[in-house]
């Protein structure tokens, strides 16, 4: 099921894309795209969303793409809230290692969807990352055989 909607939402983008309905940027005008993140990614979140919603459950992208100042924000905001930098470290990286300062990288949500995308992100190609972060995605390397062990939590990204 999950690959028949996946590529029924590939041939709607393609057909959408021949038709001239994507703005120049690629993201513009399209419903739920999150401007700065990596077409790929935005293509496999797309399809997983069709698929969850085939089986009842609703997947939405809570945090895409950020900027420098942006993810440098969370940083000093987690360290007000943790405390430290270092316990700040085990939920957040910098600008310069953030995936989601890369476009590649997603958040997702709610509860029910990031579960289903844990269970489905292999055959969609996404991988949840970090053990501490269930709502955290990033693409499957291209010929991967499986997801990467998740890291424990985002400290050994600094």
């Amino acid at each position: 099921m999950i690959a028949a909607v996946a590529l029924l939402c590939a041939t709607v983008a393609f057909v959408v894309h021949l038709l001239g309905g994507l703005a120049a940027n690629g993201a513009d005008d399209v419903p739920g795209a999150a401007t700065g993140l990596d077409p790929e990614l935005q293509r496999r979140f797309d399809i997983a969303q069709a698929a969850a919603a085939t089986d009842g459950v609703e997947l939405r992208m809570t945090s895409g793409w950020r900027s420098a100042a942006e993810q440098q924000s969370l940083v000093d905001g987690a360290v007000e809230k943790y405390g430290s930098l270092e316990e700040a470290r085990r939920w957040v990286l910098p600008p310069e290692s953030s995936a989601h300062v890369q476009g590649k990288a997603i958040d997702v949500g709610p509860t029910d969807g990031a579960l289903w995308l844990e269970q489905h992100g292999f055959e969609l190609g996404l991988c949840r990352t970090y053990a501490n972060e269930m709502w955290h995605f990033e693409m499957l390397a291209e010929g991967a055989a499986a997801c990467p062990e998740m890291h424990l939590d985002s400290s050994g990204g600094w």
